[in-house]
């Protein structure tokens, strides 16, 4: 990536302070089973870290630890080749599954590379060439030569940790006094993707992000890191930055737009952000779990009443979707499309 850029340049109150000390720990939630818990005592645990952090970590998770290593190993194969090879399978707004390297977070350019695919090949999603444009896009996944075995170990992995979300899902749904499978219908079509992301090291990290401050969109994002550290959250309680220290084995849970509007407010999508160092590089691997393009979110009609009415508009997934994905290839002139904007008023 070279010497920073202007296009890398944050605006100064969003500059990452480099000397933050890390806050008190998200919550760690083991999710073996254990005759001392019941299900509903692990998902009441599971509910209080997404009322107070939208953000936890889980160990004993099931994801076969090997499968999970390989695919770190493989991660890094791919991101160490030369760029021309990595090129082959450059995405854009007409195939915006496979590399990049400049995407922008609220129009700045974030420092890293990734490799995107989709779970489900293909996926649908709306086509939005106007406003009433009903038709649909079918997206394919591209897929590298190099490195051997690459397709094969991502398409294994991603299932893994699809069950690992079906699993906590259903908890969350338990959490909320509803049926364990409330959910599950939403994902028969899902437009979720895995992500692979390369942050180099940075000559001026104190200027720029990995990645801008955000929060994501689906129900909840599964996140595998390594040892190096960058990621930090947004505390609900004060608004405070706090770095989250990785833990190995381990997989960093947060939640997403569609689940704070599904529960009218009461879970949180919290914002967050990746800081980049001078020395190490950072590799992750989040997967975004997300509705099916026909899904329709606005809170649920088991949690809203006279006293606690719905907060936000009915609006489309698959449009939310397809909206927010083309802000990911250059700067716009207005702010990308936020779940605030289907807040009701007051």
């Amino acid at each position: 990536m070279g010497a920073l850029d202007a296009a890398f340049i944050q605006e100064a109150e969003q500059r990452p302070d480099l000397k933050m000390v890390e806050g008190e720990g998200i919550p760690m939630i083991d999710l073996s089973d254990s005759p001392a818990r019941t299900r509903e005592e692990l998902a009441a645990e599971i509910g209080d870290a997404c009322k107070k952090w939208g953000f936890f970590q889980v160990v004993n998770h099931g994801v076969p630890l090997g499968l999970r290593k390989r695919v770190e190993e493989l991660v890094k194969e791919f991101f160490d080749q030369p760029p021309e090879e990595k090129e082959k399978v450059k995405r854009d707004e007409v195939h915006p599954m496979g590399y990049h390297d400049s995407e922008h977070t609220k129009n700045v350019r974030d420092w890293k590379e990734v490799f995107d695919f989709f779970l489900q090949d293909p996926t649908l999603i709306p086509a939005l060439s106007h406003p009433e444009d009903k038709s649909l896009r079918k997206l394919t996944n591209q897929w590298p030569q190099s490195p051997p075995q690459f397709r094969e170990t991502c398409e294994e992995y991603a299932r893994e940790v699809e069950n690992l979300a079906f699993k906590l899902l259903e908890l969350i749904s338990l959490s909320l006094g509803l049926p364990a499978d409330k959910f599950n219908g939403y994902f028969k079509e899902q437009t979720s993707f895995l992500r692979f992301n390369h942050y180099p090291p940075c000559p001026q990290p104190e200027l720029a992000l990995g990645v801008g401050r955000h929060k994501d969109g689906g129900a909840l994002t599964v996140l595998s890191q390594d040892s190096v550290g960058g990621l930090q959250i947004q505390r609900r309680s004060d608004g405070e930055w706090i770095s989250i220290r990785p833990t190995p084995d381990a997989y960093v849970i947060n939640l997403g737009n569609a689940m704070q509007v599904w529960t009218n407010d009461l879970y949180w999508s919290a914002e967050h952000r990746v800081v980049v160092n001078t020395e190490k590089e950072r590799f992750s691997v989040p997967f975004f779990f997300f509705p099916g393009h026909q899904v329709s979110v606005k809170p649920l009609d088991e949690i809203t009443n006279e006293e606690n009415p719905p907060k936000y508009k009915e609006f489309n997934w698959g449009v939310f979707f397809a909206m927010r994905n083309r802000s990911d290839y250059k700067k716009q002139e207005v702010e990308n499309i936020q779940i605030d904007h289907f807040k009701v008023s007051e």
